[in-house]
């Protein structure tokens, strides 16, 4: 079963409805992060396309990544909850909600606009080159994963 293609401006709007519902004082149904925090470790993802802030993995590091882990990242199966994450992605200080709101709603719109093609074979900053359908399993999973945990 494919997932919903976050390149559709419709599952994109649907997406950004369901940020929105969110507040800052929202609990999870799992998990330790608070709201901001999730929002804040959601922009992670969208980081690592769009801005030069995290090292990449060397050469071994890729290759672990690559073996081990880019299939369930990338592929349709859901996370588990509670699930292990990357150093990178660990947000433990506090966070502003209405920006980290802000940065998450902006990379959305912007992932949209440039459309799938822009990211089919296009290389990834921890697997290598992805399709166009990894790159959206990658981006629709994580973000319903998280949205589901705080109910939205």
């Amino acid at each position: 079963m494919a997932l919903p293609n976050i390149f559709n401006k419709s599952v994109t709007d649907e997406m950004i409805a369901r940020i929105n519902k969110l507040k800052a004082d929202t609990k999870p149904e799992w998990g330790k992060m608070s709201a901001p925090q999730m929002l804040a470790h959601c922009n992670v993802t969208y980081e690592m396309v769009y801005e030069n802030k995290h090292p990449k993995p060397n050469f071994f590091m890729k290759f672990i990544l690559k073996t081990f882990v880019k299939n369930i990242v990338v592929g349709e199966k859901p996370y588990k909850r509670n699930s292990q994450t990357a150093p990178a992605f660990l947000i433990t200080d506090s966070r502003d909600f209405d920006l980290e709101r802000k940065r998450l709603i902006g990379y959305l719109n912007q992932t949209q606009q440039l459309g799938e093609k822009s990211f089919d074979n296009k290389e990834s900053h921890s697997f290598g080159k992805l399709s166009k359908v990894e790159w959206n399993n990658m981006f629709y999973k994580h973000l319903d994963h998280h949205l589901t945990q705080f109910g939205v």
